[in-house]
């Protein structure tokens, strides 16, 4: 059963009212958790994309804080991330997901939505029919069929990251007249098996990610991969590199005063990368133009810059929806 929801009956002039004109966007990356910037066998490749990510985004005119949340799952398991951050319920299971979504609690994609912005996902994992889109109340959910991809797909993801986010520029982000944007993306490049890897790419050369074709023959096939668990932590490593790379420069290249971006982990990845006992944390960044909306969190405590240091607060994820919604109320 649902906990007593304080935002179900807020009207939308209410809501969200300290980021009025923004665009919103929530991307998550896949198995991106604490191990990926703090273990030292193979954090190197990622605290070097965080901390250039700091200075670049910084010279363009954004300021960065980050911190971590405690997911509900590891190793696996994304969608009841997605479910508790977007919820405020500790949504651990599949049991409570489907409580969850036969509910009726105000989802931050709904609460953007009642507010006056258009509310889009894009799921490049989605092959197939997703009936809860409606429920979480999107307008419009883009599915791996749905973004125009060509290339090849790179083990369990249909798309590299890079591409993905180029399409949601193309359908969304990028089209003229359009009213504020509220976006969920679900970043897959860094899936295990983590082979193989996409690379970055010039954007301009994107097109329709044919470009991608000679990388999807690279690498050790996972069978190979995974008799080696130093192989696997790099290639683990480099894959989420990859996705926070690709995010950093899509903000440069396209980003403009009124965006706003939450870069957040799903799950930490299996145990093979992180050892037996790992936490459950995962980063957590805010990219924001505009010094207001920083402003508006600096009671939160969260740390400068994109790669949050050891002594950063961590918060349940199901923390996260109240805290943001009493933060941009009226």
């Amino acid at each position: 059963a649902s906990r007593v929801d304080a935002f179900r009956d807020v009207p939308g002039e209410r809501l969200l009212a300290g980021l009025r004109g923004k665009d919103v966007v929530i991307a998550f990356v896949e198995s991106y958790g604490r191990d990926a910037v703090e273990d030292p066998g193979f954090a190197a490749p990622v605290d070097a994309v965080l901390d250039s990510g700091t200075r670049e985004l910084h010279t363009a005119g954004f300021a960065t804080r980050s911190a971590f949340l405690t997911s509900p799952t590891a190793g696996g398991g994304s969608w009841l991330a997605h479910a508790t951050l977007l919820s405020g319920l500790w949504v651990d299971n599949q049991r409570r997901y489907v409580d969850f979504v036969s509910g009726d609690r105000l989802t931050l994609v709904g609460a953007f939505r009642r507010a006056g912005w258009r509310a889009v996902g894009v799921m490049p994992a989605n092959t197939f029919d997703w009936p809860e889109a409606a429920f979480f109340g999107y307008h419009r959910v883009y599915d791996a069929h749905a973004l125009g991809y060509r290339g090849p797909r790179f083990g369990f993801s249909t798309m590299p990251d890079q591409y993905a986010l180029a399409a949601f520029h193309r359908l969304e982000y990028g089209t003229a007249h359009r009213g504020p944007l509220f976006a969920q993306l679900n970043l897959t490049s860094s899936h295990s098996p983590w082979t193989p890897l996409p690379e970055y790419v010039d954007w301009a050369a994107l097109g329709d990610g044919t470009v991608f074709g000679p990388m999807a023959r690279r690498g050790d096939p996972p069978e190979v991969l995974f008799q080696d668990s130093a192989k696997v932590r790099a290639a683990y490593a480099s894959s989420v590199a990859y996705s926070l790379r690709s995010l950093v420069s899509f903000v440069q290249r396209y980003g403009d005063e009124d965006l706003v971006l939450l870069v957040v982990g799903d799950h930490q990845p299996a145990p093979v990368v992180t050892g037996a006992n790992a936490s459950r944390d995962v980063p957590v960044a805010m990219i924001a133009h505009d010094p207001a909306v920083l402003d508006r969190i600096s009671g939160w405590g969260w740390q400068d810059g994109l790669n949050p240091g050891p002594t950063a607060p961590v918060w349940p994820m199901d923390s996260f929806r109240d805290r943001l919604l009493s933060t941009f109320e009226r």
